[in-house]
């Protein structure tokens, strides 16, 4: 047996690498970035602040003014806390470490964002996912089905999800969240918060066993990488005990705390990218060869429709047209012929719909 073989696990020989592609020189709408920076003020002045920042010190590992301003500022309930993440990413992998009793099993919907199955296989706990319906609602009889057969530690829902953007229904939520009970915890995953009309979290002393994960990246800043996660004082105990201790640096720390302080221009972004998504949607349905999804997150999925026109020809296009979004038809086979595209500026929507409408021309030569 070869080096590899010897030391690293088979199920992590098995899996490939997160692919992020290099996106130089096109229009980037792949990934559900916030296109907007700040304004030249509040940039000036966050550039003073990080240059006062002791980069010779850890931080405080308790980030307690940080938790205090994420809690006051985005509607954590009176007597609940966070958990803070490098990324909602690192909150994925803290829950599946902490959870990861021999024969524990996570739960999802599928398709929805690969990381819930990645992470529970790296801590070594069985994955199970359960189809969506075709119009990418929850199957809720087969959720429930699935939770009685398997028990779930963990039952994760995208709210919204991604790739589909769809918000699901609170009753059918309520059932899953109700059905697990003491026996597991259930993840209201709020990383699209922001565009979305309605959040678990001020339900979140209704349910014991309800955690809710949110993520500042889409609010415009995912550079810094921060996420955060609310719950109960004894579940977030116990994940704080597999949080690494320094995970949190100082510039991330200073810049959110910082940016947190003008929620407002943060907000008024996020306004508009909710009204550039209903335009976006509107030119696209105006579209023979193109089905949009109904979509609560600042992304579109679309479907291409016209039975000579693959996905993945429309996708090459773009690319020509040096436009990069994101081809999720092979993700799952509820997305067949499925391409996702984030929401960006007026001038980027503007570039990708005229490079749309010119490779789906090619695509019909």
């Amino acid at each position: 047996m070869s080096l590899i073989e010897n030391i690293i696990r088979p199920e992590v020989r098995a899996l490939s690498a997160y692919h992020v592609p290099d996106s130089s020189g096109l229009v980037k709408l792949d990934a559900m970035e916030n296109p907007y920076t700040l304004p030249p003020a509040l940039r000036e002045e966050l550039g003073r602040r990080l240059a006062e920042v002791a980069l010779n010190r850890y931080p405080v590992p308790s980030y307690a003014a940080l938790k205090a301003e994420i809690c006051a500022g985005q509607g954590v309930p009176a007597g609940f806390d966070v958990v803070l993440g490098n990324g909602s990413d690192e909150l994925i992998s803290i829950i599946s470490v902490a959870c990861a009793k021999p024969g524990a099993k996570v739960l999802a919907p599928v398709p929805g964002f690969v990381m819930y199955a990645m992470s529970a296989q790296f801590a070594g706990l069985e994955f199970v996912g359960v189809p969506l319906k075709p119009d990418f609602t929850l199957d809720t009889a087969a959720m429930l089905d699935a939770i009685a057969e398997h028990r779930p530690a963990i039952v994760y829902l995208a709210y919204p999800n991604n790739p589909t953007g769809t918000l699901y229904d609170a009753g059918d939520m309520e059932q899953i969240i109700r059905a697990v009970g003491d026996s597991g915890i259930v993840v209201s995953d709020e990383a699209y918060q922001p565009f979305a009309p309605s959040s678990w979290m001020p339900r979140l002393a209704e349910f014991e066993n309800l955690v809710v994960m949110r993520t500042v990246s889409k609010l415009g800043l995912a550079g810094i990488r921060l996420g955060y996660m609310a719950a109960s004082q004894a579940l977030l105990r116990e994940f704080d005990k597999v949080r690494p201790p320094y995970n949190v640096n100082v510039l991330t720390e200073t810049a959110a705390r910082f940016v947190l302080q003008h929620a407002d221009v943060l907000e008024a972004q996020a306004q508009a990218l909710r009204d550039a998504r209903s335009r976006l949607a509107d030119a696209l349905s105006a579209l023979p060869e193109i089905q949009v999804f109904p979509s609560a997150a600042n992304f579109l999925l679309i479907r291409v429709q016209f039975e000579r026109i693959d996905a993945q020809n429309v996708f090459d296009k773009l690319l020509e047209h040096k436009v990069l979004i994101k081809n999720v038809g092979k993700m799952h086979p509820l997305l067949h012929n499925c391409l996702r595209v984030t929401v960006g500026t007026r001038q980027e929507n503007r570039q990708f719909l005229d490079a749309l409408k010119a490779s789906l021309a090619e695509c019909r030569i």
